[in-house]
């Protein structure tokens, strides 16, 4: 299944050549019947208004979501990948690239006809494309690319690692953090790379920009899908394991990982495996991970689930402390964002109900809440009502 989404929508291609588009509440908004055979990639522009689609025999559409006026052609071969202009929708940019064994850019001129180039050839099919600003970043069995489409040039090519993998059965995630920074994930391989401007007294027959990879290092399970998070990583995982009794290694549930890059490692901030049906029967290539970057969400695509994830926020973050039995550092999160009284008042219940022990309780709250009379009136109350007002009293003693 083919995915892409922006902030109010998310797309779907299934293998039977339909595209879904859902609203963020799953709900089914727009369907196209477009090829018998399977979707392989799906592309929106910037504004949602406009759709790119390619199927495995060979079709290629392009058009308006609410006019369905635009390219429509038949290619011999499979089209494999599709990607627009992020600003297609404006008369200037009128370009989209298309890739099966070769990639192809369309431009539409003045006279409103399609004139093609070709960026690639000779490495087999592409397997995967990405459009940020001026940069097209795509996949070959041999690597990465990325092509400047403002000085027509291409300025890198980043050799694949983990070679000993099928890369149609571990295929190359790309994900643009920001205009200039890439983000590749293949096999148990990550590599940020950073698009920089070379200096001029540098450049002779060289390119105008150049790519530094700014970290590197591998990961312990295949990598399904990535994408930014502030300044980490959200990673999908496809996770096999083995057993000494076992002779073949058998599929677990995916892991939708938070990782802090290093220059020559990572950080795990957070790990969740996730339910999907049939994971048993499933393979890397059968995840994939897209998000919004105006909402922080997040959807794993499955062949039979689409799982939303999203940004915990302070609630999720206490509420996960009261179910590990952390009361003190719940106390001192609902204070830290002490707007929500009933946040807090929730957790000060948890602490003393499981405590049982009310003065190490009114310590506590001499820690959180120190000097503010306010909310010590609130507390000394609180206790009243247990019958332990001495013990509150005591401890806001001590602060005077």
């Amino acid at each position: 299944m083919q995915s892409t989404c922006i902030t109010d929508f998310l797309a779907l291609g299934t293998h039977f050549g339909k595209v879904y588009l859902l609203d963020i509440q799953g709900n089914v908004t727009q369907k196209f019947e477009i090829s018998p055979v399977k979707i392989n990639q799906i592309s929106l522009d910037e504004s949602g208004d406009h759709v790119g689609i390619c199927s495995e025999d060979g079709k290629v559409q392009v058009f308006g979501l609410y006019t369905r006026e635009g390219f429509h052609e038949n290619f011999d071969c499979p089209i494999k990948v599709v990607a627009l202009h992020p600003q297609f929708s404006k008369s200037n940019n009128k370009q989209f690239v298309t890739g099966g064994n070769k990639l192809l850019l369309y431009e539409r001129n003045w006279l409103n006809r399609w004139k093609t180039s070709v960026l690639h050839e000779g490495e087999g099919n592409i397997t995967n494309v990405k459009w940020r600003a001026n940069l097209i970043a795509w996949a070959n069995n041999v690597g990465v690319k990325i092509y400047d489409i403002s000085s027509k040039q291409r300025i890198t090519n980043v050799l694949r690692d983990n070679t000993n993998l099928r890369p149609d059965m571990y295929p190359c995630s790309l994900c643009w953090k920001d205009n200039t920074t890439l983000i590749i994930g293949w096999g148990s391989s990550v590599k940020i790379c950073v698009v920089k401007e070379r200096d001029p007294t540098e450049m002779r027959d060289l390119p105008s920009r150049y790519v530094e990879i700014v970290s590197a290092f591998e990961t312990e399970f295949f990598i399904s899908g990535l994408a930014p998070l502030a300044d980490q990583l959200v990673t999908l995982y496809y996770v096999k394991d083995s057993s000494e009794h076992m002779e073949e290694e058998f599929r677990t549930r995916p892991r939708l990982d938070i990782i802090q890059s290093l220059p020559e490692g990572c950080e795990e901030i957070s790990s969740d495996a996730l339910t999907v049906r049939n994971f048993q029967e499933n393979q890397c290539r059968d995840y994939r991970l897209e998000h919004s970057e105006g909402e922080s969400l997040f959807y794993i695509i499955s062949p039979k689930d689409i799982v939303v994830a999203k940004e915990r926020d302070q609630d999720d973050h206490i509420d996960w402390l009261l179910e590990k039995k952390k009361y003190e550092e719940a106390l001192m999160a609902a204070e830290i964002s002490f707007r929500n009284i009933k946040r807090h008042d929730l957790v000060l219940d948890n602490n003393l109900d499981s405590l049982g022990d009310y003065d190490a309780a009114a310590r506590k709250c001499q820690k959180v809440l120190g000097k503010n009379m306010d909310l010590w009136e609130n507390e000394v109350y609180r206790f009243k009502t247990i019958g332990q007002l001495k013990v509150s009293l005591q401890n806001l003693y001590f602060l005077k």
